[in-house]
């Protein structure tokens, strides 16, 4: 499910994050749009997301594990069992550093695990190497 297309830059990739801390949400955005040139949607819910998700099919979902209402492992399950967003590739987004919780999170499936704090410069190239995209920057 490749959505890239000729540029300048590295290929223009449209990113959802499903986060529940909009300072999260805002650092992120800067630094996918400065560092690769990359447009965010963002969701504050696992429902939100996943409503975006069919709508937009963006080409990844960066998904917070821990939020209210719905967690992050509840909404990637929906994810899965839905047709239409079961091919997006989800990447994790985690305070809990410990190996043995990022080894559960990636038994369930999803492309990667990243663990907060990250630095959201950096946020575009650790994307594009756990998802193997190209990043020319």
């Amino acid at each position: 499910m490749d959505k890239s297309t000729p540029s300048t830059r590295s290929a223009s990739r449209q990113i959802l994050m499903i986060d529940d801390e909009e300072t999260i949400q805002t650092v992120v955005k800067f630094g996918l749009r400065l560092s690769a040139g990359w447009e965010m949607l963002a969701a504050s819910s696992g429902p939100a997301g996943i409503e975006l998700a069919k709508q937009h099919q963006p080409d990844a979902i960066l998904l917070d594990v821990m939020m209210p209402e719905m967690d992050g492992v509840a909404t990637f399950k929906v994810l899965q069992a839905d047709p239409s967003t079961q091919a997006i590739p989800v990447i994790f987004l985690t305070a809990k550093a410990q190996a043995t919780e990022k080894s559960q999170l990636k038994a369930l499936g999803v492309s990667g695990v990243i663990t907060k704090p990250f630095n959201s410069l950096d946020l575009p190239e650790q994307i594009a190497k756990i998802l193997h995209w190209p990043l020319a920057l």
